[in-house]
């Protein structure tokens, strides 16, 4: 029998590559610096904050069934998360994340996610074939899901009566990625997680602040939103007003995975029972202890 589950965590979950120099970096750099291989990915970094804040997550995502894919999940395993979900591929390679970071901050990414892309909805069958729910049962506690899933099956999840009743909590990959969480706004459905860049490509238009951007959101149908802007203030907006405040002020030493960190803490400080201002400063607490090198807890 499958241990029991807080939240689940639907998207990629890979190796990330990150090369950070003590630098500022422009294009063409070659400096010094330190390479790193971890585990990651949106719905992986996540879970491993979920997790750290005692907190059991179960994973639907894709990964191979190569060397690379059994590291992986063994990596999953010993940190907490539930892995009987995941969807292991015979044919598909298991993805992976490269970045650079220099000291003036990301200077570049490329995210291969192409085998969570052909998976698609085959790693949601947990939620209809009795592993996690069914169809008469429908899955109602909290899922978080990152925009590293493809469109058709983004807006599967926004309208699909498996995950009706279930709170979602969805955040882009990238701001590349960003659009790709339309169906949220169309059919107001979840919490999404942006920053101020995200904002404005959902929206199709610029953003000053994150007050704004969470107007923005709203009226374009977002049910709730959470918009960061790095240093500036972030905003949480709901049909019940806006909640603002500035992140502490920290020496960055890293980005990658500062905002799926500031995610987990919310969710978390939430599951905790904490208030919408509670939650909102706790979440940009944890990010700035990340950002700043440290781990939060």
């Amino acid at each position: 029998m499958m241990r029991s589950h807080d939240i689940l965590c639907i998207g990629s979950v890979l190796w990330d590559v990150i090369g950070r120099a003590p630098l500022a970096m422009r294009q063409g750099s070659d400096v010094p610096g330190r390479i790193t291989r971890l585990p990651g990915g949106v719905a992986m970094n996540i879970a491993m904050t979920l997790a750290r804040f005692g907190l059991t997550p179960a994973l639907l995502t894709a990964i191979g069934r190569d060397a690379e894919g059994d590291e992986l999940i063994a990596a999953c395993t010993a940190r907490g998360m539930i892995t009987d979900t995941v969807y292991r591929s015979e044919d598909l390679p298991t993805d992976q994340y490269m970045a650079v970071e220099g000291a003036n901050g990301l200077i570049a990414a490329i995210a291969d996610a192409h085998s969570l892309e052909s998976a698609g909805a085959k790693i949601l069958r947990p939620l209809t074939d009795g592993t996690i729910a069914t169809d008469r049962a429908p899955y109602t506690g909290l899922a978080a899901l990152d925009g590293n899933l493809t469109l058709d099956l983004l807006n599967e999840i926004a309208t699909s009566p498996v995950l009706a009743n279930a709170d979602l909590r969805v955040a882009p990959a990238s701001p590349g990625k960003a659009e790709r969480l339309g169906p949220f706004l169309t059919h107001s459905r979840g919490t999404l997680y942006v920053n101020l860049e995200e904002a404005g490509l959902l929206c199709q238009r610029g953003f000053e602040t994150s007050m704004d951007a969470a107007e923005g959101l709203l009226d374009r149908g977002a049910a709730r939103v959470l918009v960061t802007d790095g240093g500036n203030t972030a905003t949480e907006g709901s049909a019940d007003g806006l909640v603002s405040e500035t992140p502490p002020q920290v020496l960055v030493t890293r980005i990658t995975g500062a905002g799926d960190t500031f995610m987990a803490a919310h969710i978390a400080a939430e599951v905790r029972g904490a208030g919408r201002p509670e939650a909102l400063h706790a979440a940009l607490e944890a990010a700035a202890i990340y950002v700043s090198g440290k781990t939060p807890t």
